[in-house]
């Protein structure tokens, strides 16, 4: 019943940010777009453990700095929503091959209340972003591994960009 609630959420989402989407043409036909030096994002998804067989709550922070267009670099947190109470914290370097497609790798650290000491995680997540002036709205699909489990998510992401 939850995945279903959840798939409903975001489907109605993301299709309704279809008809944000606006792109303005100068003169030269060129695409005017402005590139932000820093963004604070989150994203809400649902996190499904594979081990486990378990759906769960999760949001997804960060702060990213750019460097170029193409490249940017920052820090994330994600809190899941379930009974180990299972946080990370991590660097996050990010490619944007094409305009309003990213891809993100973050090393980080994972905290559960059942394990005493932190584990090694990697999170890789892909995001496709509208842009509706400041902000950029899209879906992110995550994969997240560390040495207890192995998560998926879907979610939407919502940054800004300044």
């Amino acid at each position: 019943m939850i995945l279903k609630i959840h798939l409903i959420f975001l489907l109605t989402i993301f299709s309704s940010n279809i008809y944000a989407q606006t792109s303005e043409i100068s003169d030269n036909n060129a695409h005017s777009h402005e590139h932000y030096k820093n963004e604070i994002g989150a994203a809400y998804s649902g996190a499904y453990f594979i081990n486990e067989e378990v759906l769960a709550h999760e949001i997804h922070l960060h702060y990213l700095r750019s460097l170029s267009e193409s490249f940017g670099f920052g820090l994330g947190y994600e809190r899941i929503f379930d009974e180990h109470n299972h946080q990370t914290i991590g660097l996050i370097g990010t490619y944007i091959p094409v305009e309003n497609l990213s891809f993100s790798i973050s090393p980080g650290l994972s905290f559960e209340d059942n394990a005493p000491q932190p584990k090694f995680a990697l999170h890789l997540e892909t995001m496709y972003e509208f842009e509706v002036s400041d902000f950029h709205i899209g879906p992110a699909l995550e994969f997240a591994y560390d040495s207890e489990d192995i998560h998926l998510s879907l979610g939407l992401h919502i940054g800004f960009g300044f």
